[in-house]
């Protein structure tokens, strides 16, 4: 299906520089306007009924070097979570097949690292080479990846590399030290440079602006190839994290967020990702509605609780959805 070019300097396939001040405009459009449109674009490039079913597993856990300030793996706060090694490639390619038969299509494999050290790649290609032979797509987060490293996964297979941005530019600062926002572009361009396809977003409800939020979907939207998939979580309090006091976010601004992602990026997978446990069925289906079509499915995301299938299913029977089929083009 060819991208729809409902959007300023149209779409994924054809379009130019996005301005910060065009998104504004988007954004702050009547809601009721800025849903029609956002769907009219969905609707143009997905089936508007199908969404994908993606599974998350935390494959190390915890003692990550890094300060960021919204999660429970960083060694900088007391959120009680112990570090563990690297989960053994075997059980990774169990739980995998157990995602298969739950329905799932991709299979992401997170670690909590700043960048994964030479002697962890031999694991972490057998992860990918594993999963791939299981029929999935295979998406990997694994902190800063250099491009020998980015080549190595590239020439394992690996479909997706996520390497979120978290917020703005502007906000980054009050969010993370200990890498900076240049750092994160870089890696999305190595990975990019490999030919793996990119996964990128951020969080919403961490003391960021709305225009905190435009700026962030601005830049991604501006990348030389806007990423394939785009998640919008929602924070999750951490306790004695930096953020564990955070305001929530409004849902209709987080719907709002969800709805200008779509028409800014109209041919990438927008997704639903952490959060969904504080999400009421109608603002998912609000979501849904606005361009989110893509989940995360089971009942963990790395170390936070994440909706059950059961509720994922009955959610589906009463809004008539169904789960994308993978139709994987070698």
């Amino acid at each position: 299906m060819q991208p729809h070019t409902d959007c300023p300097n149209a779409a994924n396939g054809n379009r130019g520089h996005i301005t910060a001040s065009d998104a504004t405009i988007i954004y702050n459009l009547p809601f009721n306007d800025l849903l029609f449109r956002a769907h009219g674009i969905h609707r143009a490039n997905f089936d508007p009924n199908a969404v994908q079913m993606s599974r998350l597993l935390s494959v190390k856990t915890g003692g990550c070097a890094e300060d960021c300030g919204y999660c429970s793996q960083s060694a900088h706060y007391p959120t009680g979570l112990k570090a563990s090694k690297l989960m053994e490639v075997d059980r990774v390619l169990s739980e995998a097949r157990k995602a298969r038969e739950g329905g799932a299509t991709r299979y992401c494999m997170g670690a909590a690292w700043r960048s994964p050290k030479d002697r962890d790649m031999d694991s972490i290609v057998a992860m990918v080479e594993g999963v791939r032979a299981l029929g999935m797509e295979t998406c990997m987060t694994l902190g800063m990846l250099t491009p020998q490293q980015s080549a190595r996964l590239a020439d394992a297979g690996l479909d997706y590399y996520n390497h979120n941005i978290d917020t703005s530019e502007r906000f980054y600062s009050e969010i993370i030290t200990s890498r900076t926002f240049a750092d994160r572009l870089d890696t999305l361009a190595n990975v990019r440079q490999a030919g793996i396809k990119v996964c990128a977003g951020g969080i919403l409800g961490m003391g960021e602006t709305a225009e905190d939020r435009i700026s962030m979907l601005v830049t991604l939207a501006n990348l030389p190839a806007p990423p394939e998939s785009v998640p919008i979580n929602m924070l999750i309090p951490i306790p004695g994290s930096k953020l564990a006091n955070a305001k929530p976010i409004d849902p209709i601004e987080f719907v709002r967020t969800v709805a200008l992602a779509r028409i800014l990026m109209p041919a990438s997978h927008v997704r639903l990702s952490a959060g969904r446990t504080d999400m009421s069925d109608e603002m998912q289906a609000l979501c849904f509605f606005a361009g989110a079509n893509s989940i995360f499915v089971g009942e963990t995301l790395l170390t936070a609780d994440n909706p059950g299938e059961d509720h994922d299913a009955a959610l589906f029977r009463r809004l008539g959805l169904k789960a994308e089929q993978l139709e994987r083009v070698e």
